[in-house]
């Protein structure tokens, strides 16, 4: 990536933090976003800490989509970056008002020390409370202070009091009237006492305010909260059963910096956990919602789909592997599904739904049905759908809007062939990334979809792998796709001639995820037999590979 006159020499001016106390003072407020930049790319803690201390914006965006190669920042630079902003709500210079982390996380151990989603939200945590802490100290000094000018003043009128006593008397009528006022003096409490009751009581009145703050959902909008927040901090929140307690305490807490979320992520967590934290969040903002590995189950979820459709905003609803196991010969099965389904209608804004490994056959109609709006995003891998939950898709009202679809690991075969066919000739015209993975798709019935997968001129990416493929078949699908002229990325199978012998003949995912190589064969021959298609049609631009570990959809956007 190449670098403009501008980030090369602020490279350079970071790369000396010696000089950094003589050009701070100097530094226009245009600059102060490229040095920024610079000092995460060469990984200068110290001076970021710098910059952000005395930040002359109002807002701060560190994060959000990264280009490809373009790693996050690093570890060391981030903890600078948290603790110059509970700096900086002390600092006049600074002028920072609202932070925004959102996609800041990276993954934990890859290159370059980032900190992922799990450390970035305890440390975010930590910096409320501690800007919390750090508010009360600077309450109390200011206290002090005024507690001690009070009792100054105290003082001095008192030492008046005694020089106006120890002078002589003028005679009877001024001696009544300095007693007059004495006798007043010692009625009524002086204007300092007053002064310190009135700071007591106010203090008193304010603290009693806030404990009648009942924990649970605080409106983002009531005034007297919103007066408190000097910083506003979005992020995206990872939550599991060991942080949860620190994100509850952090959220819960009303002080100079107030938490708020853009996309929360939670693993390993009960029902009731998940509807504490939803109760703290602000109604505004938050768009998505990512629960993971939760034993919710149909009733469970069916609680939670009310408190959902109070954020007006929330976009996205992924369920990964929540137990949400339907079995209609158990009493209240049906009726925990209805509620289920007068849940979700009430997602008026819902644009994106994962829902994996639920094994809910049969049953999606009655769930995508009720959405209000058509659906862009719709993940449903791992789910053992039945022809009628195909035959209901290819007819739904979400066919033609959809610009992601993943059915990975759904089984197809002729009786559903037909349904697929059909939804892709919906979905040909918005369709951009599209993923059949594992479906058992042999040569023969890939020979009946490719009509279908030709004609989607706008999808982008393609994930075919694990599906028993010949290397005839695989040469058919890379001639299709290089056909495709939106296409840039295929995700293939190994052809069934790599495998050592003994597969079965029509193996499934897991048996080819499993199944070893042949170590006689050679890989790179079936790659240069792909490559060759892609030379002789000059599609440049279009990637293959098979491997499924790095292969990243997202990069594409």
């Amino acid at each position: 990536m190449a670098l403009s006159l501008v980030s090369l020499c602020a490279r350079e001016v970071v790369s000396d933090h010696s000089s950094s106390p003589f050009w701070l003072r100097w530094v226009p407020r245009e600059l102060y976003r490229p040095l920024l930049e610079a000092a995460f790319r060469s990984c200068r803690p110290l001076t970021v800490n710098e910059l952000v201390q005395r930040w002359p914006e109002r807002t701060l965006r560190v994060g959000g989509r990264r280009k490809q190669g373009q790693t996050p920042p690093n570890r060391l630079c981030i903890q600078a970056l948290l603790l110059a902003v509970v700096r900086g709500l002390s600092d006049q210079r600074c002028s920072l008002q609202v932070l925004d982390l959102c996609g800041l996380q990276g993954d934990e151990g890859s290159m370059g020390d980032p900190m992922g989603g799990w450390s970035l939200t305890v440390a975010l945590c930590t910096m409320v409370v501690q800007a919390r802490a750090g508010a009360q100290r600077r309450d109390g000094e200011r206290e002090r202070k005024r507690f001690s000018a009070l009792e100054r003043e105290k003082d001095v009128k008192r030492e008046r009091g005694q020089r106006k006593r120890g002078k002589d008397t003028n005679g009877d009528e001024t001696n009544n009237r300095e007693q007059t006022i004495n006798d007043r003096e010692k009625q009524a409490p002086s204007l300092a006492e007053e002064e310190l009751i009135m700071g007591v009581r106010r203090r008193m009145e304010k603290e009693r305010t806030r404990e009648t703050i009942v924990v649970g959902r605080k409106d983002s909008e009531d005034k007297d909260v919103v007066n408190d927040v000097l910083l506003h901090v979005r992020a995206d929140l990872f939550v599991n059963a060991r942080s949860w307690e620190r994100v509850r305490v952090a959220l819960s807490t009303i002080g100079p910096l107030k938490l708020q979320c853009r996309y929360l992520r939670v693993e390993e967590i009960s029902v009731s956990r998940i509807e504490t934290l939803l109760g703290l969040l602000p109604h505004q903002g938050l768009l998505g919602v990512d629960i993971r590995y939760s034993s919710l189950g149909v009733a469970g979820l069916a609680q939670l789909l009310p408190l959902l459709s109070t954020f007006p905003a929330l976009k996205s609803l992924r369920l990964h592997y929540c137990n949400l196991d339907f079995r209609g010969d158990q009493p209240g099965q049906e009726e925990a599904l209805r509620g289920l389904s007068q849940g979700l209608a009430q997602l008026q804004q819902l644009r994106c739904l994962s829902l994996t490994a639920l094994r809910l056959p049969g049953q999606l109609r009655v769930l995508l049905s009720s959405l209000p709006q058509p659906l862009e995003v719709l993940e449903l891998p791992y789910l053992s759908l039945s022809p009628a939950d195909f035959a209901y898709l290819s007819f739904s009202h979400h066919a033609s809007t959809l610009q992601q679809l993943d059915l990975s690991e759904n089984r197809l075969d002729g009786n559903t062939l037909p349904s697929i066919r059909r939804l892709l000739s919906q979905a040909s015209s918005s369709l951009q990334h599209l993923s059949l993975s594992g479906c058992g798709l042999t040569d023969n019935l890939l020979a009946l979809l490719q009509p279908s997968l030709g004609g989607c001129l706008a999808l982008k990416s393609l994930a075919f792998a694990l599906n028993p493929l010949s290397m005839a078949g695989l040469l058919d699908l890379v001639r299709t796709a290089v056909r495709m002229p939106s296409l840039r990325q295929l995700l293939y199978p190994n052809p069934l001639e790599d495998y050592q012998p003994g597969l079965p003949e029509l193996p499934s995912s897991a048996q080819l995820l499993e199944w070893p190589l042949d170590e006689a064969t050679d890989i790179n021959t079936t790659s240069s037999q792909l490559n060759k298609v892609l030379i002789d049609s000059g599609r440049f631009d279009l990637s293959l590979t098979c491997d499924l570990l790095n292969y990243d959809k997202d990069l594409l956007d």
